[in-house]
């Protein structure tokens, strides 16, 4: 019976991190349809008929549907009344690239992606993932014109899942005794949060030097180029859309559980007006707010760098 499953979700992009996202969000069973979209005629279509395929073997009934998608906005007919919707189009880094190179090119696409959701899908929460992130959720906000809190980026929980298996492989220990935290933006302003940190609740710096922690945490930093340079075609997608789904699951159960992510910062931590990687509740409507947490002077200097940071480029983006 489908009376267990409620909501739709739309995955843009249908790349490896829109197919990866759009596969475990099906498999939770908690949605009633997945949409899948591609500019690629036919790719989401083929897609969306092998994923429903799998459902008797993975016992899921959530309805995968796939649709390609116009320039002109054709296409988004299919998305229409989504609940949730995740942003993964755009182009991926290639080995050499930073984050900012895929500025201008993404920054069209998410333009426009925006324009057509915020047009089929007016009362949806956005979930960004595409690159330079911090930038991409700021314009993703201006061009869907929604409020700021229904238009949120996925950093946070991929820098913070990157740092935990450092650590656990560091210290030989399972995943699941290691709590991380990073905030800040998504690439060199990452501010890790050593305070917040630790394995089977003892701190982290009890246990690693501080030399150690500076490494996995420039590791951290790099992780995205770190696969990408080994993958030499493409990026990273097993752990982006991991930490995507389960965004876009917290926003359909309104769980209100406390994340991780890009989310628009107005007076948290003496910091106004800017997208920015911070701890936050999410529910049904997206951000419900921002959680200040307990930083040290140190951390606390480093977040508002990292802010002033993302302002500059965040300003720059009206243009794009």
């Amino acid at each position: 019976m489908n009376g267990h499953l409620n909501g739709k979700v739309t995955v843009v992009g249908s790349g490896f991190y829109g197919s990866t996202t759009a596969q475990r969000l099906a498999e939770y069973n908690v949605f009633k349809t997945v949409v899948l979209t591609d500019i690629l005629e036919g790719k989401p279509e083929g897609l969306a008929l092998d994923l429903n395929q799998s459902r008797s073997v993975e016992g899921f009934e959530t309805k995968v549907v796939g649709a390609t998608t116009g320039m002109d906005g054709s296409g988004y007919e299919a998305t229409a009344d989504s609940d949730v919707v995740v942003i993964t189009a755009g182009l991926p880094r290639k080995p050499g690239m930073s984050r900012m190179d895929l500025l201008e090119t993404n920054a069209k696409i998410v333009r426009g992606v925006a324009e057509n959701i915020a047009k089929h899908s007016p009362h949806a929460v956005i979930i960004v993932v595409s690159n330079p992130l911090d930038e991409m959720t700021a314009l993703a906000q201006i061009a869907s014109n929604f409020p700021h809190n229904r238009v949120m980026g996925q950093a946070g929980m991929l820098d913070t899942a990157r740092f935990t298996h450092f650590v656990a492989e560091e210290l030989g220990v399972a995943v699941g005794a290691v709590k991380t935290l990073t905030l800040g933006s998504h690439g060199d302003t990452m501010v890790p949060v050593p305070s917040r940190c630790t394995v089977n609740g003892k701190p982290l710096s009890d246990l690693l030097s501080a030399e150690k922690i500076e490494e996995l945490v420039v590791r951290t930093r790099n992780g995205g180029a770190e696969v990408v340079a080994l993958l030499k075609t493409g990026s990273a997608y097993y752990a982006p859309s991991a930490a995507a789904a389960r965004m876009a699951k917290a926003v359909i159960e309104d769980s209100g559980a406390i994340m991780p992510v890009c989310a628009w910062v107005d007076g948290e931590y003496g910091i106004k007006g800017v997208y920015l990687g911070v701890e936050a509740e999410i529910g049904k409507s997206g951000v419900r707010k921002v959680v200040e947490t307990a930083l040290t002077a140190t951390e606390i200097a480093s977040l508002k760098e990292a802010a002033e940071a993302v302002r500059s480029k965040q300003s720059d983006i009206q243009s794009l």
